[in-house]
C-alpha cells in the first residue's frame, strides 16, 4: 500500500449502535421514543441490533441508515474518485477539482516537491488485470513513466504562465494525479461500499482506501462491524 495514503475521521455520530437500536424500537414501540428512549449500553444496542435486524439474513438495512460518518481522504489517484463515485451508493464528496488545486503541480516543475506527492504510479512489480492476466510492471517502464509525470508538470505550469485557464491545463496531466476528498456515509452506504469496493478483485487502489476505512467503522460500530466481517466481508453481496 502507498504510505501517502491516508483516512481519518472527521465526525461521526455518537453512540450508532444505540441510535440503531432506538429507530429499530420506535417500530413496534407505543410511547414516542423521543420522550421514553431506551436506555443501554451501546455494545447492548449493537448486539440487539445484529440479533434482530442483520442475523439470518433478515435484510433490515433501512436503520442503519441514520448513523453517518465522514473521512477526511488524502493523496489517492484520480483513479479511486473515478470508481468510488460509480454505482449508487448513496453518499457524499468534495473533491480537489484540479480547478482551483493545481499549484502542487507547479512545485514540482519547479522542483520543489517529490513528484511523488503528486502523481501516482503503481510500485514496480508483478500484477494482474481483471481478466486474471499477470504481468510485470518493471522498474524501466516506471522510470519511463515517472519522468512523462515531471514533463506533465512543466507543460501544465508553462500553459498558465502563458495564460491558459486551469479547466484547461489539467487536461494535460497524467490520469492518476492524486486527489483530497471528503466523504460522507450512512452506516448503510459504508457498507455497501465496503461491498463493491473491498472484494478481492477490486482495484488494489481502491481496496486500499477500504482497508484504511475499514478500522475506523470498526471501532465506531464493533459489534455490527463483527458481524459484517463474519457474513460479508469481501464476499461482494451488494446491500439491500
Amino acid at each position: 500500500m502507498d504510505l501517502r495514503f491516508c483516512v481519518n475521521v472527521l465526525e461521526a455520530t455518537l453512540r450508532p449502535q444505540l441510535l440503531i437500536y432506538t429507530a429499530m424500537h420506535q417500530d413496534y414501540a407505543e410511547e414516542c421514543v423521543g420522550v421514553d428512549r431506551p436506555v443501554m449500553s451501546e455494545s447492548s444496542a449493537g448486539y440487539l441490533a445484529v440479533k434482530r435486524l442483520l442475523a439470518g439474513d433478515r435484510g433490515h438495512f433501512g436503520c442503519l441508515e441514520h448513523p453517518q460518518i465522514s473521512f477526511s481522504c488524502g493523496f489517492f489517484p484520480h483513479s479511486v474518485m473515478q470508481q468510488a463515485r460509480t454505482h449508487r451508493v448513496g453518499i457524499s464528496f468534495d473533491v480537489q477539482s484540479m480547478r482551483y488545486t493545481g499549484r502542487r503541480v507547479c512545485d514540482v516543475a519547479d522542483g520543489d516537491v517529490d513528484w511523488e506527492d503528486v502523481f501516482y504510479l503503481r510500485p514496480a512489480g508483478d500484477y494482474r488485470d481483471r481478466q486474471g492476466k499477470h504481468y510485470t510492471y518493471s522498474d524501466s517502464q516506471r522510470q519511463a513513466d515517472a519522468a512523462m509525470c515531471c514533463l506533465a508538470a512543466v507543460r501544465y505550469r508553462d500553459a498558465l504562465l502563458a495564460g491558459l485557464a486551469e479547466e484547461q491545463a489539467r487536461g494535460m496531466l497524467p490520469f492518476d494525479f492524486r486527489q483530497h476528498f471528503v466523504v460522507s456515509f450512512t452506516l448503510r452506504s459504508v457498507l455497501h461500499f465496503m461491498d463493491l469496493r473491498a472484494k478481492l478483485d477490486a482495484q488494489d487502489e481502491i481496496r486500499a482506501l477500504c482497508e484504511l476505512m475499514w478500522p475506523h467503522v470498526r471501532e465506531w460500530v464493533p459489534q455490527i462491524a463483527a458481524w459484517y466481517e463474519a457474513n460479508r466481508m469481501r464476499k461482494a453481496r451488494l446491500a439491500p
